[in-house]
């Protein structure tokens, strides 16, 4: 196995791909992976560019990732953040550290010095060195809105907002009636994410959030096709343990487009390949052992194996299984 790719949103992702590498670096030292990271929760928040599952993904691979929370930076400060705040041009709800505020304030230089998403993240990838060749879905800016179905604060039922403000500020508690991608239709997938798709060996859904993680790479103009059409096979962890999210609050968006919240549901969701979804294979928790079946007979081949990434060690192992039931089929 020369070449592995993975489309990953934050957190899940993040310590699903670092499980990967460290699997890789024993059995295939020599193999390269590349991630396509989601780009729909960017955002402009203080005159700043906030991509919070890219640098997600890399501090994460780098090293410098707040392991407690899954994201932001360890040992932060938020004087910053205070100071702004004082000024009553923060959002409460959504506080940068000071260490994270640098990242964000030499991508948003470069961005407009006339540099591309793609080649900022590369920049910034020099310093953490994450092994890994990361990539933005898009160059283009992509944002996820929901659409609310009942008043809240100021918002009526009817607006929308930006999703980050749904996820942090209301915890997914407020119903939606939808997703809106902006700028999706103009967006093209940024250079090298088609190749990586359709060169690899490998492809792997790891354990992100299906609807605005995974969901939002598959919508980008061209991606699902490639996944369609490659070579490689196509392997997917399930994000749902036991008919619950192992993070977040998954279950919110599964149920606002009207698929179960079990490793069935996004399974099936995904689909088979041979019925013009994106998936060989597809991993769920040993709980879920039951689905295998139904699993089956929708012609997707899977396998049940312990899936909470408690530590690198047990990240790992899983990394392993789903590699192995990609190969095996």
């Amino acid at each position: 196995m020369k070449h592995v790719t993975v489309l990953a949103g934050g957190v899940g992702g993040a310590r699903f791909t670092r499980g990967l590498l460290a699997h890789l670096a024993v059995v295939a030292p020599k193999a390269t992976v590349t991630v396509i990271v989601n780009t729909g929760d960017d955002m402009w928040l203080d005159g700043l560019r906030i991509c919070p599952d890219l640098d997600t993904v890399m501090y994460t691979l780098g090293g410098g990732i707040n392991e407690e929370q899954g994201w932001g930076r360890p040992n932060e400060t938020r004087r910053a953040s205070a100071e702004i705040a004082a000024y009553g041009r923060d959002w409460s709800w959504f506080t940068l550290g000071d260490l994270d505020l640098a990242t964000h304030i030499v991508r948003t230089d470069l961005l407009r010095s006339g540099s591309t998403l793609s080649e900022v993240t590369e920049f910034l990838c020099r310093r953490w060195q994450p092994g890994a060749r990361l990539l933005p879905m898009s160059d283009q800016p992509v944002e996820t809105h929901v659409c609310l179905a009942e008043n809240i604060d100021n918002h009526a039922a009817g607006d929308y907002i930006h999703f980050e403000e749904w996820w942090v500020r209301y915890r997914a508690r407020v119903a939606v009636t939808g997703f809106l991608q902006r700028g999706l239709a103009a967006a093209v997938a940024a250079p090298g994410v088609l190749a990586a798709i359709t060169n690899a060996d490998l492809v792997v859904l790891p354990p992100s959030n299906p609807v605005v993680s995974v969901g939002t790479i598959l919508a980008v103009p061209g991606v699902r096709d490639a996944l369609r059409g490659t070579a490689a096979r196509v392997v997917g962890v399930s994000p749902i343990i036991g008919g619950a999210a192992v993070r977040g609050m998954a279950d919110a968006c599964l149920s606002t487009i009207g698929v179960a919240t079990s490793a069935v549901g996004v399974g099936l969701h995904y689909g088979s390949r041979r019925s013009g979804g994106v998936l060989d294979a597809w991993l769920i928790d040993e709980t879920d052992a039951a689905a295998l079946p139904a699993l089956a007979a929708a012609g997707i081949r899977s396998a049940a194996v312990p899936l909470w990434m408690t530590d690198l060690p047990t990240t790992t192992a899983m990394a392993a299984a789903a590699l192995r039931l990609a190969v095996e089929g």
